[in-house]
């Protein structure tokens, strides 16, 4: 050893005086002995005094472990670089840039925060996108990738950050509503919110239309009844027509309310609350004059909140029934109640007595020298102000013509006005409604009713042979190769409807206008006996249609014989809708869509179609990879993970029917199903042991002892069902990979 010792410096100081290079490179400057020893050039690195987080490049993470020479490949330590690319092949192939330590770090290559990474890009991760594979989005080099220094390369190319990007194909296979046609924005986000999860319902940006209060519903279609969802007027009315019309408290239609609905009413559910802004005008001033300011809620007037026609000034006031009766000595028709305070008073003010002309039934004709208790025989609440409510008895008992056998209008203004004894009277809508005679050539040919009606005592027959100067002889000679041709005066007004000469009846302009297969259909077809009282409706002539249709039957389904709800006219009676098809099992979600496509479901067979998803949707369970629902045995009942509108997202009650991955000690430990579910074809089998840092050495000394123990996940699972460390033996677990 002595001689060994003295060996080793002299070599060196031979080495130097001689002008030999270090093998370490010209600009290496550290004494030998910082590495070496007088025993030997071997290097134990337990023994170095050499500090490389001096040289600028600290050694951390997996770079503790590896051997110089995995770094220093040469002797010239001074010529490995400090960058990662220096020693790593780039397996973005330079995708991403150079810069390694934007994602890795030396302690693995994993990954352990891709998300907020991601939202340092121009597309920051957010919705739906967070929970998206990465090779969804970012595929491959074009053709097969090139391996770099036995490597696969998984590249990051730059992509479009606009939706339609990268769905375009959604944008173009949509069918409803059909974006392509209806020229839609290919800028998703005007209609779509990105933070969905599906492109539907609640996955729509509606801000265009604010879907507030009652319009915050999530049925697309009980607004958009049609697949032209461009054509969905944005006009509250359009909408709640029927809600105006059949509103009674008050009533909209006999007080003449704007069908702006957005002047009183909010988009509050139940139309409430509502203001009135035009009360002042249309009934009493309540926000000028007198009452101005001085009441705080409709109910303060109108104590019946349930009928608003009513109201009270009486309990307001501090009126005593004394003191008004005499104050009120001598005014006619006085009485102490307050539709009397209402009827003298309509302003509110103390001054002036009722104007009849500013309410809502103005005097004119006969009304005007009429008694006001003719008229007012109960008081002066609830008057009618329809003519038939005071004179019933009048129109009973006009005979001439009579008006209850020709059930004529009791709207008693259509053909009178208010003078005394209903005269003159004109029936003006005898031009539209039956056949001119103020307009066209019969204008000015005649002087009374009974010239064409020759029977007075009934006005829906008349006559046209009898005026004209025609004969039988003349007229069938004339008419002779007309198909349905009769000589009597029905007749002549089907096909002469105008009054003219010319033309033949125009369907078109009667009550029944020829579409569909009735175009092509002989008139004798459906008028068997004759042109008077053909019927017009569809079971009227196809009642034989109607019973004897088994597919589906009409009669046992009790369907409705009003054949136009369903059908139109069209030869064959296809298409047909079926709008009560929710009474039999109800459309939602993406049923709802494919509504009007009946054959989707039905195949063309109405009696035998399933009403069990699995019945629709077997050959979707079967072929389902991922999971495998065929093979793993899901249950057949759809709709415990699945819901109507999508197949994804899915519920899958994963903690209370197998293991605990969305509680406990395993929650939020995972990232897709395949952590666990190593093999993608069979769900059933699952790993333990390839998750968790274990080694077989360590957890058969761990579980010295435990009866049947073995190194599998089967038999982890057995005695950890719920994934925690204290050991739960389940003897009746049955071992599905078996």
């Amino acid at each position: 050893m002595r001689r060994l010792s003295l060996v080793f410096p002299l070599v060196f100081l031979s080495l130097l005086l001689f002008g030999q290079k270090s093998p370490h490179g010209d600009r290496f400057s550290l004494s030998c002995l910082d590495c070496h020893n007088t025993e030997g050039w071997k290097i134990e690195l337990q023994k170095l005094s050499f500090d490389h987080n001096k040289t600028g490049f600290a050694l951390e993470g997996q770079h503790q472990v590896v051997t110089c020479r995995d770094c220093h490949s040469t002797l010239e330590f001074s010529s490995a670089g400090n960058q990662c690319i220096s020693c790593h092949a780039d397996v973005h192939q330079q995708t991403v840039g150079t810069d390694c330590g934007r994602c890795h770090s030396p302690v693995s290559w994993i990954v352990p925060d891709i998300t907020s990474i991601h939202q340092q890009s121009r597309f920051p991760l957010i919705g739906p996108h967070i929970t998206a594979d990465c090779r969804d989005c970012h595929g491959t080099l074009s053709g097969q990738p090139v391996s770099v220094a036995g490597t696969t390369p998984v590249l990051f190319e730059p992509l479009g950050v606009n939706c339609y990007d990268c769905h375009s194909d959604n944008y173009l296979s949509t069918q409803s509503p059909n974006h392509v046609l209806s020229n839609y924005s290919t800028q998703c986000t005007d209609c779509h919110n990105i933070n969905s999860f599906s492109w539907s319902g609640g996955g729509i940006n509606h801000n265009f239309f604010p879907l507030t209060g009652g319009h915050d519903i999530k049925d697309c279609r009980q607004c958009h009844v049609t697949n032209d969802y461009q054509s969905t007027s944005a006009e509250c009315f359009s909408c709640h027509e029927n809600e105006y019309n059949s509103t009674t408290n008050p009533s909209h239609q006999i007080l003449g309310f704007s069908t702006t609905c957005t002047e009183c009413h909010t988009t509050n559910p139940g139309w409430r609350p509502a203001t009135y802004s035009d009360h002042d005008s249309r009934s009493f001033p309540i926000y000028s004059g007198k009452h101005n300011g001085e009441w705080n809620n409709c109910t303060d007037c109108h104590t019946n909140p349930s009928a608003y026609a009513q109201f009270t000034c009486i309990d307001c006031h501090e009126h005593n029934q004394s003191d008004m009766n005499g104050e009120h000595r001598d005014v006619n028709g006085y009485q102490y109640n307050s539709v009397a305070c209402y009827a003298c008073h309509p302003t509110g003010s103390g001054e002036g007595t009722f104007n009849h002309a500013t309410s809502g039934f103005p005097l004119t004709g006969a009304h005007i020298t009429t008694n006001c208790l003719d008229c007012h025989t109960s008081g002066f609440q609830n008057t009618p102000n329809r003519c038939i409510d005071c004179h019933e008895a009048n129109y009973n008992q006009t005979t001439n013509p009579s008006h209850t056998s020709l059930n004529f209008s009791q709207e008693c203004a259509d053909c009178h006005t208010t003078n005394p004894d209903w005269k003159p009277a004109q029936y003006l809508e005898h031009d539209s409604k039956s056949f001119p005679i103020y307009s066209g050539k019969h204008n000015g040919e005649w002087n009374i009713c009974t010239d064409c009606h020759t029977n007075p005592a009934n006005y829906t027959l008349f006559t046209c042979i009898d005026c004209h100067d025609h004969n039988q002889p003349d007229m069938n000679q004339e008419h002779s190769g007309i198909g349905g041709y009769q000589y009597n005066s029905p007749a002549c007004f089907a096909c002469h409807p105008t009054g003219s000469a010319e033309g033949t009846f125009n369907h078109a302009s009667s009550g029944f206008p020829l579409t569909g297969a009735h175009s092509t259909t002989a008139c004798a077809d459906c008028h068997i006996s004759g042109y008077p009282n053909t019927p017009t409706l569809c079971v009227d002539c196809h009642a034989t249609n109607y019973s004897q249709s088994l597919n589906p039957n009409h009669v046992a389904l009790n369907l409705s014989n009003d054949c136009g709800t369903c059908h139109t006219t069209n030869p064959g009676w296809v298409p047909a809708t079926f709008p009560v098809h929710n009474e039999f099992y109800i459309l939602s979600g993406a049923h709802a869509i494919i509504a009007n496509d009946c054959s989707s479901c039905h195949s063309g067979n109405y009696i035998s179609t399933p009403n069990t998803c699995i019945g629709c949707h077997q050959s979707d369970y079967i072929q389902t990879v991922d999971p495998p629902h065929n093979s793993a045995q899901f249950p057949l009942t759809c709709e415990d993970c699945h819901n109507q509108n999508s197949w994804s997202p899915s519920t899958f009650n994963h903690d209370g029917q197998y293991f605990p991955i969305y509680s406990g000690k395993h929650q939020g430990e995972w990232n897709t199903c395949s952590d666990c579910h190593t093999n993608p074809s069979n769900y059933a089998s699952f790993s333990c042991i390839d998750c968790h840092e274990h080694n077989q050495t360590s957890m058969n000394q761990e579980h010295q002892g435990v009866s049947g123990y073995s190194y599998n996940s089967i038999a982890c699972l057995n005695c950890h069902p719920h994934g925690n460390s204290s050991r739960m033996i389940l003897p009746r677990r049955v071992d599905k990979t078996n």
